[in-house]
């Protein structure tokens, strides 16, 4: 249970951060919200399911990142060497998320199209393996 408490701590925190600074920065922030809207309407349209409205595609899209983030950093765990963990798992999704979404089909643009919004796509997937990380590290404390 700690391991996804400290996933689900992380994966909120690049949620937030990927939110925020959207707003603030338009023109380069990356945008891992139309990567995920994308990926969606593409799962469906392979299912022959019916495509949901903006808001609605939006919304699941939310909660599908926060859920899979949310799994992938509870593999950082618990107690000695969860920061590091969490780090590694950070740095490397960030750099999945600059790398991947061209070849996966699902256009470069929103998280490659300045070395700043690459730079910020790396930045952001790591300050959640480092939250992931922290808290790992604080429910490792609680049960020494």
């Amino acid at each position: 249970m700690p391991a996804l408490l400290s996933g689900l701590a992380g994966a909120v925190a690049l949620n937030v951060l990927h939110e925020t600074v959207r707003r603030l920065r338009p023109e380069d922030a990356p945008r891992m919200d139309v990567l995920g809207m994308r990926g969606l309407r593409k799962l469906l349209a392979k299912a022959d399911a019916p495509q949901p409205d903006e808001d609605t595609a939006y919304g699941l899209t939310v909660l599908g990142d926060v859920v899979s983030n949310g799994l992938y950093y509870s593999l950082v765990g618990a107690g000695d060497g969860a920061l590091v963990r969490g780090v590694v798992l950070g740095v490397a999704a960030g750099i999945g998320g600059v790398m991947l979404p061209g070849p996966m089909g699902l256009g470069e643009a929103p998280s490659n199209r300045t070395p700043q919004t690459k730079a910020m796509t790396v930045a952001w997937y790591t300050v959640g393996g480092i939250v992931a990380g922290l808290v790992a590290q604080r429910f490792g404390k609680q049960q020494a």
